[in-house]
């Protein structure tokens, strides 16, 4: 019997130990890969200890272009930061100055400073599930669309989305950031181009396997 509790608790002692040593899960307060807030309202996925190359990524939740990029590269680029191969800051900012595009834009960037870092990656991803179609006619993101896909993610933040408490700071911060359009792609300050929506030559260029296309 004795042997069998000793073995049973060498097996715990090595689950923690590989627990420890393997990436943490995005938003959890501990070493390793995790996504954190920033006082401009960016998130930063990252291991804060590796040194990797920084990919900014500017986008408007309004955004049509910006939902097809999500779709086509999302998936590397998270996985390459879990990895510690790359440093990944969020920018969710308002490109549109058109209605309804704007207000579209206002209210889920707003919602979206609500909702705590370890729901905010799956947030996003109902934001651009629910993007407001057809683009430049269609209203949406409406706040209580916003409050029960907060919800979906794992957030209970109904007052601060109804409220959209954050929606002046949100457009404080992006007024301080000169675009041309979204998204807007930028590895350690360098313009990507048509890479930005190719899952492989973006783990190409990330990785350091070829060169930048402006």
């Amino acid at each position: 019997m004795m042997k069998r509790l000793l073995a049973v608790a060498l097996a715990c002692v090595a689950i923690a130990v590989l627990g420890v040593l393997s990436f943490s899960e995005p938003g959890r307060s501990s070493e390793g890969v995790r996504l954190t807030r920033q006082v401009d309202g960016s998130m930063v996925l990252a291991d804060r200890g590796a040194d990797a190359p920084v990919l900014d990524v500017y986008e408007d939740f309004d955004c049509p272009v910006c939902k097809d990029m999500h779709a086509k590269v999302d998936g590397i680029i998270r996985k390459l930061a879990m990895e510690g191969k790359v440093k990944i800051v969020f920018h969710p900012v308002t490109i549109f100055q058109e209605e309804p595009m704007r207000s579209n834009s206002i209210r889920a960037a707003a919602a979206a400073r609500c909702v705590p870092e370890e729901s905010w990656l799956t947030f996003r991803d109902e934001l651009y599930a629910m993007q407001p179609a057809p683009h430049g006619q269609a209203s949406g993101f409406a706040v209580e669309e916003l409050v029960k896909a907060a919800r979906q993610a794992g957030a209970s933040v109904d007052e601060c989305v109804r409220s959209q408490s954050y929606a002046q700071a949100h457009l404080a911060e992006t007024a301080k950031v000169r675009l041309q359009g979204t998204p807007t792609v930028l590895l350690d300050g360098r313009l990507l181009g048509n890479e930005a929506f190719d899952p492989a030559a973006l783990e190409h260029v990330i990785t350091g396997g070829g060169g930048v296309t402006v």
